[in-house]
C-alpha cells in the first residue's frame, strides 16, 4: 500500500507470554495477510494487480476479483455523500487508492484484531497504517488510546491531543506530503489545508472525510452536517485552526501558542 503498517496489542501485566499465545500471534499474521490480499487486487504499482489490468483493458471489472466491483460501489457512493471532493476517477480512470487503503485497513482490522480485546488477557488491539489507526479496547478495561495530532507547522510537536476507546483516526493534507491531493471537481491541487485529522467509528469513513476536508478547504466545514465524524481539526496554511465536535463547530483560531494551548 506504500505505506508503514504495524500493529499493537496492549496486554494484562500478567500476560508475560503473550507473544507466544498463537491465538494472538495468528490473528496479527492473519490481518496483514488480509492487508496483502488487498494490495494484490488494487494495487497500482503493481502491473500485475486487478486495477492496473482494468486500466490497460485487458479485463473488465466483472471479470476481476468481485471486490473491484464493491470497491467501485462504495467510491462512487462517498463521491455523491462529498459532493465531488473525493472521487475515484479524477486521473481519467478508476483508481479507488484514497479509499481502499482505509476501508481494507478497516475491514482487516475489525476480522482480525477486534476479537482479541475480548479475551481476558488482552487490554486493547490497534493497527496504525502510515498514521491513519483503528483502534479496540476491552469494554472491562478502564484504558484509551491518546493520540497526538501532529503540528504541521513545527515537526516533532503536537498540536492536540484526543482519547479515543474503539473508533479511528485519519489525517490528510499537504504538510507531509506536499501538494499530491487533488480537488475532483476543478483537477488543481487542494493546498489551503496543512493538515486535516478526523476521528470516526471507523478508518473508511473517517479516511474519506479527511481527505474531504482538505479538499473542501479551511474555509468550508459545512460538510461537517452530514457527515456523522465525531470531531476533528484542520488547519490551514494560513495558521487557522478549526475544530468541531459532532455537526458543530466549537472553534475557529489563529494557530498561535496560546491556540495550541487552548486545543490540548
Amino acid at each position: 500500500m506504500g505505506t508503514t503498517i504495524s500493529i499493537h496489542i496492549l496486554t494484562r501485566p500478567a500476560a508475560s507470554e503473550i507473544d507466544c499465545d498463537p491465538v494472538v500471534s495468528d490473528a496479527v499474521a492473519d490481518c496483514f495477510a488480509d492487508l496483502r490480499d488487498v494490495d494484490r487486487v488494487f494495487s497500482t504499482y503493481r502491473g500485475d494487480s486487478d486495477i492496473s489490468q482494468l486500466r490497460r483493458g485487458e479485463r473488465t471489472a466483472a471479470e476481476l476479483d468481485p471486490r473491484v466491483v464493491q470497491v467501485a460501489t462504495a467510491c462512487d457512493d462517498w463521491e455523491r455523500a462529498t459532493e465531488g471532493c473525493f472521487s475515484a476517477h479524477w486521473r481519467g480512470w478508476f483508481d479507488p487508492t484514497g479509499y481502499v487503503k482505509g476501508w481494507a485497513v478497516e475491514t482487516a482490522a475489525r476480522r482480525r484484531l477486534a476479537p482479541l480485546v475480548s479475551r481476558a488477557d488482552v487490554v486493547a488491539a490497534g493497527i496504525n497504517a502510515g498514521g491513519d489507526l483503528q483502534l479496540f479496547s476491552s469494554d472491562a478495561a478502564d484504558w484509551s488510546w491518546r493520540v497526538g495530532i501532529a503540528d504541521p507547522a513545527r515537526p516533532g510537536t503536537i498540536v492536540a491531543t484526543i482519547d479515543v476507546k474503539n473508533g479511528a483516526v485519519a489525517t490528510s493534507g499537504t504538510a507531509e506530503r506536499g501538494e499530491h491531493i487533488i480537488d475532483p471537481r476543478t483537477g488543481l491541487p487542494a493546498r489551503s489545508v496543512l493538515s486535516a485529522t478526523v476521528i470516526a467509528d471507523g478508518l473508511t469513513a473517517a479516511d474519506v472525510w479527511a481527505t474531504t476536508a482538505a479538499v473542501a478547504g479551511i474555509d468550508d466545514l459545512a460538510w461537517i452536517a452530514g457527515a456523522g465524524t465525531r470531531t476533528g481539526v484542520v488547519i490551514g496554511a494560513d495558521g487557522t485552526v478549526r475544530r468541531w465536535l459532532g455537526s458543530t463547530e466549537i472553534n475557529t483560531r489563529t494557530a498561535s501558542v496560546e491556540a495550541r494551548a487552548a486545543l490540548r
